[in-house]
């Protein structure tokens, strides 16, 4: 039978792991543009682009 010590070791650093994982699965969500915040600036398909915008 494990200790108390090497369990509470065992699941600190498994749900460290996790916690790490759901991190980066969270940031990933919403790393990737979607096409329509991609090509926003572009205008509509099939017409003229818009005119740039000044920054004066």
């Amino acid at each position: 039978m494990a200790s108390f010590t090497k369990i509470t070791k065992k699941k600190r650093a498994r749900r460290r792991k996790n916690m790490g994982h759901e991190r980066k699965m969270k940031q990933g969500r919403r790393s990737t543009v979607s096409y329509e915040e991609l090509f926003a600036d572009c205008g509509e398909p099939g017409k003229p682009a818009p005119a740039p915008k000044s920054d004066k």
